[in-house]
């Protein structure tokens, strides 16, 4: 378990006040609300569920253990990382915080390479690079990115903060299967099948009113 200066490290960069700027995405979330598909506590909890297993967020903690493994020889998963965005915007979302994230965190080391990081390969890299262990990391991450999208989802719907709560601590038994399972499962085991969150960020970028990056 990470302690002592690994742990501040790790719950700083993770914090919603690091500059990633994440808070101006929604994932898609905010054109799966208009449209509908997601309206109330469940209906969120159930989408976030389906990126856990089936979508992106898999896709992102299988790349954030690779960095996390190999944090100086980069470029290859970079570029397999940022082909696995299936549309503009969500490139855009991983990159963009990639990039700000790295920037941020330069106190603590930066990977090397030519190479444009993703988000969860750059929180990977750092990690390693300033000794934060892979599995605080990787579950870090997780509750990380999911609360993110409840504070997008309890603006959106709209959603009482209690109702935001109640769906991160539903979600709590599901965040620590999907890191452990990812823990053996190296990057042969990318893809997914979370297609109507797929669309959804697609169709945001023609989206007439918008709140959100993505």
């Amino acid at each position: 378990m990470a302690e002592g200066p690994a742990l501040l490290a790790l719950m700083t960069w993770l914090s919603p006040a690091f500059p990633t700027g994440g808070f101006a995405y929604s994932h898609g979330l905010e054109w799966s609300v208009e449209a509908g598909d997601v309206t109330s506590e469940a209906a969120l909890t159930g989408w976030l569920a389906d990126l856990l297993r089936h979508g992106s967020l898999w896709n992102d903690i299988l790349l954030l253990r690779a960095a996390h493994r190999s944090p100086r020889d980069l470029d290859e998963v970079a570029a397999l990382a940022i082909s696995l965005g299936g549309s503009a915007e969500r490139r855009l979302e991983a990159a963009a915080q990639g990039a700000a994230f790295l920037l941020a965190a330069r106190a603590w080391g930066s990977p090397a390479g030519e190479a444009a990081l993703t988000y969860p390969l750059a929180v990977g890299a750092v990690a390693a690079l300033g000794g934060v262990g892979e599995e605080d990391t990787a579950l870090a991450f997780l509750h990380a990115a999911t609360a993110n999208l409840i504070s997008a989802g309890v603006r959106l719907i709209p959603l009482g903060q209690s109702a935001g709560l109640r769906v991160q601590a539903a979600l709590a038994p599901l965040l620590i299967t999907i890191a452990a399972a990812s823990a053996t499962a190296g990057l042969e085991a990318l893809g997914g099948c979370a297609w109507r969150a797929e669309i959804a960020a697609m169709r945001h970028e023609t989206q007439t009113t918008r709140l959100f990056r993505t």
